[in-house]
């Protein structure tokens, strides 16, 4: 068995549904344990397609309740914990800090000192293959001009958010159980991911919801932020690849090798959907396009050096952006149930308050 955090979110519920419905699997997949808080970004209609799976197990829970977490890792005894839970929307973290703070740090910290007393009283071989596997961000390393290199593992730490600061104060929590205690810890930071099951705060979902409700598509600033787009399941792909194959304490950086500004973003949904779903009116969405006051302290350009992983691991992308964004996009078409389960009125308030169109 296998404990997924966050298994309930965008990138750890897109994960459970690899693992568990993976086609490339060559025999029966390893149970999987996950423990969510269900804030507003879990949602267990993610997980529908596996509500009569008998090898998925959830718990409604609190990653800093370290009993809990003690009672379940001696109750079931997994070989692993791929570490998702977090609050992750920078925004949100500018406007209320608190949370981030409280998850994505004391969270961490409370599933580690409960992960280490379960570790360490493990019989010898057991110790020897357990592994904690923390999922973080590219944002750790703060932002890039258009002409520095991508970030590598190597990459100081300069977090500008409230969250990216929450980020890396986790990350330097996983290192320093490793090399204080022996924790075998696997850390991955990630570009941005999109796809399916992506919480329509996001700009990709909320460009292609907004496009298709006929709202403005709200662009920051001038659009020219930069940012390494990775497709989810490629990023399932390699956390999987990384926890089978990955060094205990080593780093990993996951990219898609997929630069774009987000102005080229919205661009490039509104031709695609131009094409597959056109308005009423013949006209193109590129209309709907609006620009907004900047976010304070919004960084300029993330990129991801993916060269160890692939090197060391033999993973790399599969999804190219255009390859991805175009089924990420079809994915919304095809699924409305969902979003409309996701769209509640507490969302809607949400997007009014941050994207308000007064310069």
């Amino acid at each position: 068995m296998i404990l997924v955090t966050g298994g309930a979110g965008f990138i750890g519920g897109n994960f459970v549904l690899d693992w568990l419905l993976g086609h490339d699997l060559v025999s029966e997949p390893e149970e999987v344990l996950n423990l969510d808080k269900l804030t507003y970004a879990g949602n267990l209609a993610t997980l529908e397609a596996l509500k009569d799976n008998p090898r998925l197990q959830f718990v409604h829970g609190d990653i800093a309740d370290q009993a809990l977490v003690g009672q379940i890792l001696q109750e079931h005894q997994p070989r692993a914990i791929i570490h998702f839970a977090a609050e992750s929307h920078v925004d949100r973290s500018i406007h209320g800090p608190s949370e981030f703070i409280q998850t994505n740090i004391i969270g961490t910290f409370h599933l580690l000192e409960a992960t280490r007393a379960y570790w360490s009283q493990l019989p010898g071989s057991d110790k020897g293959h357990f592994r904690f596997l923390h999922v973080s961000t590219d944002e750790v390393y703060g932002t890039l001009s258009a002409t520095d290199a991508p970030f590598a593992e190597t990459h100081a730490y300069e977090p500008n958010s409230p969250y990216a600061a929450s980020k890396a104060s986790s990350d330097h929590l996983v290192r320093a159980w490793h090399h204080t205690y022996g924790l075998p810890v696997l850390t991955t930071n990630c570009s941005n991911n999109y796809g399916p099951y992506h919480f329509p705060e996001k700009l990709i979902p909320l460009c292609i919801l907004n496009a298709l409700s006929g709202k403005p598509l709200p662009i920051y600033g001038d659009g020219q932020q930069v940012r390494d787009w990775l497709y989810v399941k490629d990023h399932c792909a390699a956390i999987r690849t990384v926890l089978e194959t990955g060094v205990p304490g080593q780093t990993y950086n996951i990219g898609g090798w997929n630069e774009k500004a987000n102005i080229e973003v919205v661009e490039q949904i509104c031709q695609i959907l131009d094409e597959i779903q056109p308005r009423a009116d013949g006209k193109s969405y590129t209309l709907q396009m609006t620009f907004v006051k900047d976010r304070p302290g919004h960084d300029r350009r993330y990129a991801i050096d993916a060269a160890k992983i692939e090197n060391e691991l033999n993973w790399k992308p599969l999804e190219t952006f255009e390859t991805g964004i175009r089924k990420t996009i079809q994915w919304y078409l095809d699924n409305p149930q969902w979003v409309q389960g996701v769209v509640s009125g507490n969302y809607r308030q949400w997007i009014d308050l941050q994207y308000s169109t007064n310069k």
